[in-house]
């Protein structure tokens, strides 16, 4: 992957067209999710051949241009990917590709990279002269992290060939990608990397317009009207002050009556709630932004620093220090199971 990062424009991943049927508090809450950075590399395998992509934080988009391949899925299935065919890993999951089912999986890191089209990396592999596939993997990096509650409810693997149906202009994109894959155009980088946003963002909207799959709890609870009303409001503006009183106005009932309904919905209390959605944009404040820990605890209305580090290391497992004081996220970062390969050129990594 190219050290290269695209960071993508400001307004709303999901636009306008997918609230055709009038506001929708779980569509309004997508809509905040938005595509920051972009990291892609082309990859072309001759039979027989096996990767491993392990788990990362940020989004992975795989695209079959020239023949297909085989996914091993997070529980260990396999699946046929045909050419044309996309799938997108909304939490960046650890997964395999492959010629056939069963083969033994090297990871990404021990693939040789080299520049082409200036901008795109290339890794070739393989283990023997059979059939060659070409395939475009992209890491996509979200204003929020994998185990945010906008990101949490998602499947593991969104499947194009599962939603081209409901979104048409998908293939067509598609068909876009695999001609700049191929034809190692000029500027060729930085029309993928825009491609792959329009991509994620259909596949996700598609996700919703379709009822979010068989999707149960968190989701079931974003479009119950009244509920999902307050969940927007929160992910919406995270660092309002939101107290059950704040909470309930927007919903437009009794403080008991609020509370009482959310969390018999939601599964827990409007504060423990609030709680989260406030602590992962503090660990993005902190990790993204390189926000001094005193100023996220101002921002979100605590009193003391040591009163925020303390709610924040509850929920998400380490000190605000710990996100603070290491360097920043870069966007074409090397999986941290795959070792530096000499080969590998100046500002390339390996995913």
């Amino acid at each position: 992957m190219t050290g290269r990062s695209f960071h993508a424009r400001k307004p709303d991943m999901l636009d306008q067209s997918s609230r055709r049927s009038g506001p929708d508090p779980l569509t309004e809450m997508l809509r905040g999710l938005r595509l920051e950075g972009v990291d892609y590399a082309r990859y072309q395998m001759t039979t027989p051949w096996c990767l491993l992509f392990p788990a990362q934080p940020a989004a992975r988009l795989h695209f079959m241009a020239e023949q297909g391949c085989w996914l091993r899925t997070p529980e260990g299935e396999w699946c046929r990917l045909e050419q044309g065919d996309a799938v997108l890993m909304p939490r960046g999951v650890e997964h395999a590709l492959a010629s056939e089912p069963g083969l033994s999986a090297k990871p990404i890191g021990h693939c040789a990279f080299q520049h082409c089209c200036g901008e795109i990396a290339e890794a070739r592999g393989g283990a023997g002269e059979g059939d060659a596939t070409l395939f475009f993997s992209a890491s996509l990096c979200f204003n929020v992290d994998s185990q945010h509650p906008m990101l949490r409810m998602m499947p593991e693997l969104m499947w194009v060939h599962e939603m081209a149906v409901a979104e048409p202009a998908i293939p067509a994109l598609l068909t876009t990608m695999a001609c700049e894959l191929t034809l190692d155009r000029v500027g060729a980088g930085g029309i993928l990397t825009r491609l792959a946003d329009v991509v994620a963002a259909a596949l996700i909207r598609s996700w919703v317009e379709r009822g979010c799959g068989s999707a149960t709890g968190w989701v079931a609870a974003a479009r119950d009207p009244d509920i999902g009303r307050v969940l927007a409001a929160i992910h919406l503006n995270p660092s309002e002050d939101w107290t059950v009183d704040a909470l309930a106005k927007v919903m437009h009932a009794s403080r008991s009556a609020f509370a009482e309904r959310f969390a018999s919905i939601v599964g827990e209390t409007p504060a423990r709630y609030v709680l989260q959605v406030q602590m992962h944009q503090a660990r993005q404040w902190l990790e993204r932004d390189r926000m001094r820990i005193s100023a996220v605890a101002r921002r979100l209305g605590y009193d003391s620093e040591a009163s925020f580090s303390r709610a924040f290391k509850r929920v998400i497992g380490k000190p605000p220090s710990h996100f603070r004081n290491t360097e920043p996220p870069i966007r074409a970062t090397r999986p941290v199971d795959a070792s530096p390969a000499s080969n590998i050129p100046a500002r390339i990594t390996d995913h």
